[in-house]
């Protein structure tokens, strides 16, 4: 039973570490942060912190990967909604999904670039675990294919393009909301309904792009 709850505080205190390192990290910028500054954020000793981790990167390392949603999710409600409902309603959540990551990842994402041994770290940690930018948009990009297999999108719509421009346009959105401290114009819903519209047109029958008036 003593043993259980040495692991559960073990837990525990691992978690306020990370959770105090991405506070720290928010206010001070992610090359400002320090492992003294995390020790005080959490109240314990800076020796502390080694209990549970090997130094400063291997605890950022963790706090990235810990403190970011999963996108998969999204995506893979996506995969399983091919030729149901309707294509623009199938996007529209996914990229609901995808603007939310983005939102989260979009501070850290520009820290990492003031630290080039994490963001090597990152990098070789994402690709060790199969996952990454480029699998998002592969997955996009395959929607938008079989969806135009089944005439549901314009067939001249580029599929690798359309995904390129979805998740680019989601996350400069997020990026300039952080930016400018406001949300964006026009409120989400409108934006991303416009985006969908302009960049994979609905086919309408007869094998021709659908105009606002057809999907009226």
């Amino acid at each position: 039973m003593a043993s259980s709850s040495r692991r559960s505080g073990k837990i525990n205190r691992r978690s306020e570490i990370l959770q105090a390192a991405e506070k720290l990290m928010h206010s001070r910028g992610l090359s400002g942060v320090t492992t003294r500054q995390i020790s005080q954020e959490v109240g314990c000793s800076e020796g502390a912190l080694y209990v549970h981790f090997k130094g400063r990167l291997e605890l950022l390392l963790a706090m990235l990967e810990e403190s970011l949603p999963d996108m998969l999710g999204p995506l893979q409600l996506l995969k399983e909604s091919v030729g149901q409902g309707s294509v623009q309603a199938n996007l529209a959540a996914a990229l609901g999904g995808i603007f939310k990551f983005h939102q989260r990842v979009a501070p850290k994402a520009g820290s990492l670039f003031a630290e080039p041994k994490l963001l090597v770290a990152y990098r070789e940690s994402l690709a060790h675990q199969g996952k990454g930018p480029h699998l998002s948009m592969a997955a996009l990009a395959d929607y938008i294919a079989v969806e135009q297999k089944l005439g549901r999108i314009d067939s001249r719509a580029d599929a690798k393009m359309g995904a390129y421009l979805l998740m680019s346009s989601s996350f400069f959105r997020a990026f300039m909301e952080h930016f400018s401290g406001k949300k964006s114009q026009p409120p989400w819903d409108e934006f991303v309904k416009r985006l969908i519209e302009t960049v994979v047109p609905e086919a309408a029958p007869g094998g021709k792009p659908a105009t606002r008036k057809n999907r009226a």
